[in-house]
């Protein structure tokens, strides 16, 4: 094997795996398919808020990470701040709620 060919061989190598790894998802970083499922969750859970009658809407903001929701906004009491998190813990999919509502 000539100097010329080990080096095109290692450099191969070493793009192939910085490619590899640089595709892998991180704690930080969602894949493609992670993303998709959190987006379909927000929605789930935004259209099971905007069907309660005793939430409004307009004040929760939904945010989803890997299959937690993040329900943040001002409610006008806490009896909606727990009711908002009874309706997202019903949603399917959902595997944890944190809750940064505030009362005003």
């Amino acid at each position: 094997m000539t100097k010329f060919s080990k080096y095109l061989s290692a450099l191969f190598l070493a793009v192939t795996l910085t490619s590899v790894i640089g595709c892998a998802s991180t704690t930080k970083q969602e894949s493609t398919g992670e993303y998709f499922d959190d987006s379909f969750i927000t929605t789930k859970v935004k259209t099971a808020i905007v069907q309660e009658s005793t939430l409004k809407s307009s004040e929760i903001n939904v945010e989803t990470f890997k299959g937690t929701v993040q329900l943040s906004g001002f409610v006008s009491s806490t009896t909606a701040a727990n009711k908002a998190v009874e309706v997202t813990r019903a949603v399917k999919g959902v595997k944890a709620v944190k809750n940064d509502m505030r009362i005003k």
